[in-house]
């Protein structure tokens, strides 16, 4: 057998699974977690930085409802400077009812509808 068949064999095995190996990790591993740096999921999978594999832990990271950011604060070390870091974040989640919209008048109003 070639080795484009074992390929072909590996990726129809994949389809019948219907997902990735590594969501079940991630998703067993990011429980409590809001954001995290790409390198740190790289690290936690043992795998290579390729581009390959950012593109496969992108589908991954997305079916498990995370969103690409750009952070300094995600960076080994704390350095500063202009250096920022790709990673994942939680979606934040806003609250229902909040202060200005259960309040009589409109937030930054005054009583003749102008703003002071």
């Amino acid at each position: 057998m070639s080795l484009l068949e074992k390929l072909k064999l590996a990726r129809a095995a994949l389809d019948v699974q219907g997902e990735d190996p590594w969501y079940a990790r991630l998703d067993n591993a990011l429980h409590g977690v809001e954001a995290i740096s790409t390198a740190a999921l790289l690290d936690f999978l043992r795998t290579r930085a390729t581009t390959a594999t950012a593109r496969r832990l992108a589908a991954v990271m997305r079916s498990l409802q995370f969103i690409p950011i750009k952070s300094r604060r995600l960076m080994p070390g704390g350095r500063a400077g202009n250096e920022v870091t790709r990673g994942w974040a939680r979606p934040l989640r806003y609250s229902r009812s909040s202060p200005t919209t259960t309040n009589a008048g409109g937030a930054g109003f005054n009583r003749r509808g102008t703003i002071p």
